[in-house]
């Protein structure tokens, strides 16, 4: 019976269940990784990331799942590092073409927007860079998509929670394929000058302090984006600034790890000393050691691996990163400040003596003549986004469109002020909505109910009349509704519905200079101009319009007073004596009435009486009404199924 120590145990039981379970994903690289791990021995993920610079000043990438923010800054360190060209080469949102609308310093561009990860590679073969800013849920997929791309070559991966079997497979894909993948869980990284990814290094001003608009000398990784951006003001303040910056993300199986990329560093030539920030949890930073002890980095290393406070608590602590929880003593912070000291690096006494160290270490290498002092430059000027500029006060932009009638900024809409909840609860109708949205205040329920009655009598006056029959025409070939109904309403003028303006102009100017029905009519006679309001095809002194009725019974039981509605009664009595079909009409009563609806309700002035009649409110009512009759064609012909109107011969006089 073979014997085995608990810890082998529960390896080889681990390498059993991850064979059984995902076959396709077994490899040798795990079986060392683990390996490495039960018996404490560093590991470097199985093979060497390596080389070099991964980023430079022509360095373009594409950026999945568009977010104004962070390509906006992307542009903003391209101008500030005077960049000729945009870092961001094209934007892929699935489902989406077209261009999208960002500036290049004060000029307004338009960057390409693919619908596939595989159309925007095709169309910019030298962006070499994925940036993806995808959910937890589909971040693996479309990163793998992008990393099977010939032309990509680094992808970025924004999201936490990403599953850990697919980081796996990523990670596994990109090594085999020679490929960097940074994250899951990053900001992303920087390199000093050149090129950065989306949010890297927060904002304009941050990103000027800590002098990255050019590069300096120090190589910086670190796990924490956030923390990234406090070393990166700390490193700018004792040295001559960053070259290259990353942050590898917190997630317990990184994409890229520490070690992988302070190997990059060592070979990249403008990299004169190299800034780790590593956190307990994991084994990543022994690989680092091992670096160290083998002698693969030539170049100093000032270490600090935050987290030694885990040891006040009494029970395992996790420390905001899914990776940053101490799994036993060796993954705790101060074995692996030990071990990295032990190893050659410059590890301080604590985080608060790690601007010193650095500091000291930056000196010793400028006394040595090994780092060249930077020309400082000053960064352009990056205009100030309007809205920013206004929220701040810095200016004063004039608007373009000016609404007194509705609001719609606030938790729920406003019409003149009340909000949709209050119009509900209180059971008000079309007419008190008509009186917020054209006359801005709330009528009496008298008014409001009168607005309705008007829009309920004139919504429809059968098939023959001329709107109807251009919109049942329309229809009929075959339009879409909002066609068949502007069709009809561009019917409406002085002599169909438009007359309800002219009726309300006439009546009020001959009621208010005080002239007689003789005087009134006889002058509009001498003028050419027929009296509004009076006439009509069909009815008659012995056949009045019902409707006209009914609105004049409404306005006697309810309305304070009738006065023009009445002068309109005796210049209809005048008219009659001249012929029977000079009858009062539906223009004419709804234009006299809405004056005494005006003039009675106490709510409007002289002026804006005046102003209501000059300006055509009357006839939108009628157009309102008369919308919805227009509407009910519409869908009465295609309900029919109506074929293609043509007018019968029969019905048209040839004549030379």
């Amino acid at each position: 019976m073979i014997r085995m120590n608990r810890s082998k145990s529960r390896l080889y039981h681990s390498i059993f269940i991850y064979i059984t379970l995902s076959p396709h994903l077994f490899c040798n690289n795990f079986i060392a990784h683990r390996l490495a791990e039960s018996q404490q021995i560093p590991t470097n993920s199985g093979s060497t990331m390596a080389t070099g610079q991964i980023f430079s000043r022509t360095t373009q990438a594409l950026f999945y799942n568009y977010k104004q923010l962070p390509v906006q800054r992307m542009l903003d360190f391209d101008f500030l590092c005077g960049r000729e060209t945009p870092s961001v080469a094209g934007i892929i949102n699935p489902g989406a073409e077209g261009f999208q609308k960002l500036f290049f310093g004060q000029e307004e561009i338009a960057i390409p927007v693919h619908s596939s990860i595989e159309l925007a590679c095709a169309a910019h073969p030298t962006a070499d860079v994925f940036i993806n800013f995808a959910s937890f849920r589909s971040a693996a997929a479309s990163s793998k998509l992008a990393l099977k791309q010939p032309t990509i070559r680094v992808v970025a991966i924004i999201a936490e929670g990403v599953p850990e079997l697919d980081t796996k497979e990523l990670i596994s894909y990109a090594r085999l394929n020679n490929k960097v993948v940074i994250g899951p869980a990053t900001v992303g990284g920087i390199q000093a000058g050149a090129f950065k990814i989306g949010d890297t290094a927060g904002t304009i001003d941050n990103i000027i302090q800590c002098k990255l608009y050019r590069p300096g000398s120090v190589g910086f990784v670190s796990k924490s984006g956030g923390m990234s951006n406090e070393m990166y003001n700390t490193i700018a303040r004792v040295t001559d600034g960053i070259y290259e910056g990353i942050a590898i993300g917190g997630d317990v199986f990184p994409g890229s790890t520490l070690s992988d990329h302070v190997l990059r560093f060592n070979n990249i030539p403008q990299i004169k000393m190299i800034v780790v920030l590593g956190e307990l949890g994991g084994r990543d930073e022994y690989s680092l050691v091992e670096a160290l002890k083998s002698g693969k980095i030539n170049k100093p290393v000032c270490a600090w691996v935050s987290g030694t406070c885990a040891r006040l608590f009494k029970s395992e602590v996790q420390f905001g990163h899914a990776g940053a929880k101490s799994g036993g003593v060796m993954e705790s912070a101060q074995a692996k400040n030990k071990a990295l000291k032990d190893a050659g690096a410059v590890v301080p006494t604590s985080y608060e003596a790690f601007e010193s160290v650095i500091k000291e270490t930056f000196e010793k290498l400028a006394e040595e003549g090994k780092i060249a002092p930077v020309k400082e430059i000053t960064p352009p000027q990056i205009p100030e986004d309007l809205n920013s500029a206004i929220k701040s006060g810095k200016v004063r932009a004039p608007t373009h469109i000016i609404s007194t009638i509705s609001d719609d900024r606030g938790e729920e809409p406003c019409y003149a002020g009340v909000p949709m909840s209050t119009i509900v609860e209180k059971g008000m109708g079309v007419g008190d909505v008509i009186s917020l949205l054209w006359f801005k205040r709330s009528l009496p329920r008298y008014c409001t109910q009168f607005i309705e009655i008007c829009v309920m009598l004139c919504a429809d006056h059968g098939p023959c009349v001329s709107g109807a029959h251009n919109t049942i025409v329309t229809a009929r070939a075959g339009k879409d509704l909002v066609s068949s109904l502007v069709s009809g309403l561009l019917t409406i003028g002085p002599r169909f519905g438009g007359a309800i303006d002219d009726a309300a102009r006439y009546f009020k100017d001959a009621y208010d200079r005080k002239l007689s029905p003789y005087e009134f009519v006889e002058g509009m006679k001498k003028k050419g101009i027929r009296v509004p309001g009076i006439g009509h095809r069909i009815k008659r002194g012995d056949n009045r319009d019902k409707r006209v009725e009914l609105l004049q019974l409404f306005a006697r039981t309810h309305f304070p007073a009738t006065k023009y509605m009445e002068y309109a009664v005796e210049v209809e009595t005048y008219t009659l004596s001249k012929a029977n079909n000079l009858v009062m009409n539906v223009d004419g009563a709804i234009g006299t009435l809405f004056l005494d609806l005006l003039a009675g309700s106490g709510m409007f002035s002289k002026q804006e009486i005046d102003e209501i009649v000059s300006i055509g409110y009357l006839n939108g009512l009628f157009v309102l009404a008369r919308s919805i009759g227009l509407i009910g064609h519409t869908f009465d012909q295609k309900r029919l199924k109506q074929p293609l109107y043509r007018h019968p011969w029969e019905d048209v006089l040839y004549t030379k």
